[in-house]
């Protein structure tokens, strides 16, 4: 127990420094100053709980091991219904409800965690292509990035100085960062390993360095604002409607919530990613999803 003394006492100081700062902080504008406020007593008592926890957890790590390892002789599910669990059937129709409930639960959060998971949505399907380069073909893209500022910028230029609707930027977008990712692969692509990671860096750098000079049209470092917001199909989200438009609070009947505008870009995010995982999977049982896979293992036995 001794021996654990100083390993339990560095955890416990490990879960407040990345608890507190996290969770234990939260930060305000007045006016032009950053203020940084605790979360209350309830949020520090939660972390100074969990500290205590992980103390004795490291501290009493022989006998949290010996009495884990007699529980895992024993089976906590019986095998008839661990067969049903892996069965293909039983998989899809999980899959089907956890669909079901990402689909429903944003008319039921918050504001701020509906904005997180659109977020996070985003980089899923950054990294959904990115797994196809790097995990499936093997190659070392350090420039990925760079296409996902194409296409975002793309989207930005295009509805704020053309006046394209959403639904016609978004596919422009995604098509322009495509046709980037197809015009850099034929030099590209006949590198390999080191070469091939400096090249894609260099892609990335340059795209960032391009798009913070071209000042006129992307605004530098300040980007491009006042953007107009998405709609559906011609229905703003906004609590009034400009001169010929009409609202889509309005058309269905019910109550303004500034909220539907969220929840509309985050059922996007979320269709596109379903879209993404749908279409990776059927490549992969594709000839073309072999291919990658054996190029990543052997190329010269892949050719």
């Amino acid at each position: 127990m001794n021996k654990n003394l100083k390993p339990a006492f560095f955890s416990a100081l490990l879960v407040w420094a990345v608890a507190f700062p996290v969770l234990g902080l939260k930060l305000s504008i007045d006016g032009i100053s950053l203020v940084v406020h605790s979360q209350g007593s309830f949020t520090i008592s939660i972390i100074a709980v969990c500290s205590v926890l992980m103390f004795l957890r490291v501290l009493f790590d022989r006998q949290w091991s010996s009495v884990m390892g007699r529980r895992s002789d024993r089976k906590l599910i019986p095998p008839a219904l661990s067969n049903y669990l892996t069965l293909p059937k039983t998989q899809r129709w999980v899959i089907l409800g956890l669909v079901v409930v990402a689909l429903i639960w944003p008319f039921f959060g918050s504001r701020g965690a509906v904005d997180i998971a659109t977020l996070i949505l985003i980089y899923v399907l950054l990294g959904l292509g990115l797994n196809i380069v790097v995990g499936l073909a093997g190659l070392l893209d350090l420039g990925y990035v760079g296409f996902y500022a194409v296409g975002a910028y793309s989207y930005a230029m295009l509805s704020h100085y053309l006046g394209w609707s959403f639904w016609v930027c978004l596919p422009i977008a995604g098509l322009m960062a495509a046709t980037f990712g197809f015009l850099l692969g034929f030099p590209v692509l006949r590198l390999r390993g080191d070469y091939l990671a400096i090249v894609t860096l260099g892609f990335g750098e340059i795209i960032r360095l391009f798009l913070r000079n071209l000042t006129d049209w992307t605004g530098g470092p300040n980007g491009i604002s006042n953007i107009p917001k998405p709609e559906f199909f011609g229905l703003t989200f906004e609590r009034r409607a400009a001169e010929g438009m009409q609202t889509f609070h309005e058309y269905f009947g019910l109550s303004y919530n500034s909220i539907n505008k969220v929840i509309f870009l985050y059922l996007v995010a979320l269709l596109l990613a379903l879209l993404a995982l749908f279409v990776i999977n059927r490549l992969l049982r594709m000839p073309i999803g072999r291919a990658w896979e054996a190029l990543r293992e052997d190329e010269i036995a892949c050719r």
